[in-house]
């Protein structure tokens, strides 16, 4: 009796304690959501959602609507945390992105879950007839299955830590972004076209 009673303590502790262990979806709108991120492919975030005794289930969500993902070490990725600026004590450098060149080696090189906010500006011109924009890219853009993240503005300031990682939108928002892998962060632009643009912008950035 004591061992049955002994081992439904084990049981009930463990589904306890798996929330703490957990990755958690931070949405937009509020809701969080604990589970296991998969993978981040394009601006799909695929993510085993805990249920506890009945199982996980297998979520394919936009990566728009998640605001960021906390790992179960503290850290955090997926794009900007919002709010705020660099923090005292922070290491700058100032990186030239040229409009032409696919990604703009930065020369940093991040760990999974550190913090860098990126302060651009400059203009560069892209496409036919040479349109011109800022980091935060073309105003109503459409849709282009080409471009490295599709369904954001061309022309726009993006980012990429290391060879195979998902690229991140980072527009004209300073940040924080929480890097989702560690290796060297590189920038450049949201562009299926480089040989036409021309232009840079000009990106401080804090790490």
């Amino acid at each position: 009796m004591r061992r049955a009673r002994l081992s439904g303590v084990l049981v009930l502790l463990t589904v306890a304690a798996a929330p703490l262990v957990a990755d958690t979806l931070v949405m937009r709108d509020g809701r969080r959501v604990s589970g296991t991120l998969v993978s981040v492919r394009n601006d799909t975030i695929e993510f085993d959602q805990s249920r506890g005794v009945s199982g996980d289930r297998r979520l394919r969500l936009d990566r728009r609507d998640v605001a960021r993902v906390e790992f179960d070490d503290g850290e955090s990725g997926g794009g900007s945390g919002g709010g705020g600026g660099p923090q005292g004590g922070m290491r700058e450098r100032t990186v030239t992105v040229q409009a032409r060149q696919a990604w703009t080696d930065t020369g940093i090189d991040v760990r999974r879950g550190q913090q860098v906010y990126l302060n651009a500006s400059g203009e560069i011109r892209w496409g036919t007839g040479g349109r011109k924009d800022g980091p935060e890219g073309e105003n109503n853009s459409p849709f282009n299955q080409g471009r490295p993240i599709p369904s954001r503005p061309a022309g726009a300031l993006i980012g990429r830590v290391g060879d195979n990682d998902a690229p991140f939108f980072a527009g004209s928002d300073r940040g924080p972004y929480q890097m989702r892998g560690s290796g060297r962060l590189y920038l450049g632009v949201n562009d299926d076209y480089l040989q036409d643009n021309s232009g840079t912008f000009r990106v401080v950035v804090s790490y």
